[in-house]
């Protein structure tokens, strides 16, 4: 699960839905379970498949031109509604390493990154054209840059910059959870400690 995150390149999988809550990225009769285990497989279940458990055609994770894709590309105000960490895990367990979009929810901004999922957040104008490009072209890639914090559409050569927290670079970058991060810390702590 603590992969390290550098520089992606990667197809995408366009999901141009605004207003995305933590419900309908993983329903709530799947909180249940107190493990990661198995949570990519319900990601947008009520979307993905029917009652009757049958992949609906048309859904994007279920068309084959996307298969592979470790970006996903979402529609303004991802991640709103409960705080649920269990939305990340679904994310992250599906296997997408990134997503993009114009805005996040803070709190599941902040799990996705707890999870070593990147959240980039661009222009909205510069979203409208990414979901334009894989329309054109579903094999169209992005190319994420975490040191550089950029993300450019290898289609146009367009770039944006995004902002992330030096802490949560370090820990993406080095593959560390907050635990780890402060096991790393260990030697000065108690140095800090003894000079108490």
């Amino acid at each position: 699960m603590k992969q390290k995150f550098s520089v992606l390149t990667s197809t995408c999988v366009p999901l141009p839905i605004e207003n995305v809550d933590t419900d309908q990225i993983i329903p709530a009769r799947f909180l249940k379970a107190t493990d990661r285990e198995g949570f990519g497989d319900n990601l947008f279940r009520d979307w993905r498949y029917d009652k009757e458990g049958n992949p609906i055609p048309g859904f994007p994770l279920n068309d084959p031109r996307y298969e592979g894709a470790k970006i996903l590309v979402a529609g303004k105000n991802f991640g709103s509604g409960s705080s649920r960490e269990h939305a990340a895990w679904a994310i992250a367990g599906y296997g997408f390493r990134a997503v993009v979009s114009s805005f996040f929810a803070d709190i599941h901004k902040n799990n996705e990154l707890n999870n070593f999922v990147l959240p980039v957040v661009v222009s909205e104008d510069f979203l409208a054209e990414i979901f334009k490009t894989i329309e054109q072209n579903p094999k169209a890639e992005l190319r994420i840059d975490l040191p550089e914090q950029t993300v450019t559409n290898l289609a146009t050569g367009r770039s944006e910059n995004f902002d992330i927290s030096p802490y949560k670079k370090h820990c993406l970058l080095n593959g560390l959870d907050d635990i780890d991060f402060l096991m790393t810390k260990k030697a000065d702590i108690e140095a800090y400690e003894k000079g108490r």
